[in-house]
């Protein structure tokens, strides 16, 4: 007596990978790259605009322009996104070219608690400024 396919076994490959692995979540990433890149422009020309324009500024006046809640706050915006971009993009480098599942996986792991470590010292020194001590 024969041994009965099972049913997944008659699926087409495309069927079987519906729903599996970066199939599920690749687009979600591409999206949230772009989205950040976008993100970063402004935020980015904003930034170097205002280093510009306080070029020659001492630490008091630059500590007083960050009291201020615009550029505080846009401020916390552009390191957030930033390392949130870094993290997307380092993530993609490491899926591509580390073979090793075991590797690949610990490095994803490190460059996101590296990046929301960073993320973190940096908006925690804004904060820091913006609200004295």
């Amino acid at each position: 007596m024969a041994v009965p396919h099972s049913r997944a076994s008659l699926r087409t490959p495309l069927g079987r990978a519906i729903g599996l692995g970066s199939a599920k979540e690749g687009v979600e990433h591409w999206w949230r790259e772009r989205i950040t890149a976008i993100a970063l422009v402004p935020l980015c020309l904003w930034f170097v605009a205002e280093i510009v324009h306080h070029a020659g500024a001492d630490r008091t006046q630059l500590i007083l322009w960050l009291k201020h809640p615009v550029p505080a706050v846009l401020m916390l915006l552009l390191l957030a996104t930033t390392f949130h971009h870094t993290a997307l993009g380092l993530q993609v480098v490491v899926e591509d070219y580390v073979g090793h599942e075991g590797a690949r996986f610990g490095l994803i792991i490190a460059i996101r608690l590296l990046c929301v470590l960073l993320a973190v010292l940096g908006i925690f020194a804004v904060l820091r400024l913006a609200f004295g001590a």
